[in-house]
């Protein structure tokens, strides 16, 4: 299993970015998708996930109604568009799989086994 982030960087308060994570080396339509991001010393934070077909998604209260998670099973491919963003959502971005559900997706790091290296989003004031 890979999984390759990429889209992260530098922004402006109010500007955005798009994440993106390319996935490899297992069968994509089976796995649900989630976007992590963690801070130093702090507990690693579930902020999107979506459901192997797309019919679920989860969003974190801090991000509902700025960001917006898709995938491409066609391209194996997640993408995690962040509008609005605030100094808060500076973290280091973290794309998981793990076997999904169609019926419901979970959204805690407990519940993925598979992780990217992580991509650095910094929202400057």
């Amino acid at each position: 299993v890979q999984l390759v982030e990429s889209g992260g960087g530098l922004v402006q308060a109010g500007g955005s970015l798009r994440l993106s994570c390319a996935a490899s080396g297992f069968r994509f339509d089976d796995f649900a998708i989630g976007w992590f991001r963690q801070i130093p010393g702090k507990e690693r934070e579930g902020v999107s996930c979506i459901s192997p077909s797309d019919g679920y998604t989860f969003y974190a209260d801090s991000v509902k109604g700025r960001f917006t998670i898709a995938r491409d099973n066609a391209k194996k491919s997640v993408w995690l568009q962040m509008n609005n963003l605030k100094p808060d959502d500076t973290a280091v971005y973290y794309c998981a799989a793990d076997v999904g559900d169609n019926q419901y997706v979970i959204c805690s790091q407990n519940e993925y086994e598979n992780w990217g290296q992580g991509t650095q989003v910094t929202v400057s004031s």
